[in-house]
């Protein structure tokens, strides 16, 4: 059962909130403006939800729903990685298949794509991509995405027509964020330098422009070679390696209190399969959620709308059964 006392307290801070937000002073603070902002946005839906629940117009599950205070990383930018995992040729395709799956999705979103580093092969695929993916919401939208995908089709470069199973493996982290006050020591990471190089190891150019950081005390790599500039590749390769950093240091704080919050997202291990793309059939299955849609033409084509949406419905169902006892959770309010 919603206790009423509960959520009257947690409005009663609303009035507060409202009025600090009246103060210009606040938003030259970045951290204390954003911390703001995401009360204030929490706190007017709780208050949306509750009206509607009294006068019998939301169900319980919503307004339980309303209680859930959202995860601060999930409105930063995403970043992704992408890499051909067994298959040989056909893998490789498959990972450029995801990369522009994610790329279509992210246009539709109003968000931008930046690549950071890609070894691509002869044919138009990739036996790795780095990304950023910039947007409102974007590693809250895409972050269900880590683990191994799986293909099955017949290859472009089989001549008899037979079907083949290929995979690749995705991971997704939040980007790095001022707020984070993430200070990396100079003696604890080794640069190097060298040529950007293209597809079958042509240089792009002969400068060392590309990037290569490695954190020593944990072995995190990070590589950066899109830009022309060596200086922008260095700024754009810490961003990526500071976030490689911080999402050990939460996987390890998890792993430490034996938080099992994360079973969407998987436990980090690439070899998880999630997902299973079945062209001949047009059928895609995510193996998490027991969920098969049949029109894997128009989600391998950027339509990730449905998909996202049920990952995203099923992360709220186990978060309300966690943290609330999933009061009402399928129940109408009488």
């Amino acid at each position: 059962m919603i206790d009423p006392s509960q959520i009257e307290k947690l409005l009663g801070r609303l009035p507060s909130v409202e009025a600090e937000m009246g103060d210009p002073s606040v938003f030259s603070d970045k951290a204390r403006s954003r911390k703001l902002l995401a009360e204030y946005a929490f706190l007017k839906k709780l208050d949306y939800e509750w009206v509607a629940y009294q006068l019998g117009e939301a169900s319980e599950k919503d307004l339980a729903a309303a209680l859930l205070k959202p995860d601060p990383l999930a409105a930063r930018n995403a970043v992704m990685e992408i890499r051909a995992g067994t298959g040989g040729e056909e893998a490789a395709l498959f990972a450029g298949d995801l990369f522009r799956m994610y790329s279509r999705y992210a246009e539709t979103a109003g968000w931008r794509i930046s690549v950071m580093n890609e070894n691509k092969t002869s044919l138009d695929g990739y036996k790795e991509i780095v990304f950023t993916v910039v947007g409102d919401g974007a590693y809250g939208r895409l972050r269900f995405e880590s683990g191994g995908h799986r293909v099955q089709r017949v290859p472009e470069t089989e001549a008899q027509g037979r079907i083949h199973t290929s995979a690749a493996t995705v991971v997704v982290f939040p980007e790095a964020d001022e707020e984070d006050e993430l200070e990396i020591p100079d003696c604890d990471i080794r640069i190097d330098l060298f040529c950007a190089g293209g597809a079958g190891g042509q240089h792009v150019n002969k400068t060392e422009s590309a990037v290569r950081m490695t954190h020593i005390p944990t072995g995190l790599v990070a590589v950066c070679q899109d830009e022309r500039s060596q200086i922008r590749n260095r700024e754009k390769c810490l961003a990526t390696l500071k976030a490689r950093i911080l999402d050990k240091r939460r996987r390890d704080e998890e792993a430490k209190l034996g938080a099992d919050r994360m079973s969407l997202r998987g436990s980090g291990d690439r070899s998880e399969r999630i997902r299973t793309y079945n062209f001949p059939q047009n059928r895609m299955t995510d193996h998490r959620i027991d969920l098969t849609l049949y029109s894997l033409d128009r989600i391998i084509d950027g339509e990730m709308g449905p998909l996202l949406d049920a990952l995203a419905e099923h992360d709220m169902d186990e978060r309300l059964e966690r943290e609330l006892g999933s009061p009402g959770a399928d129940r109408e309010k009488p």
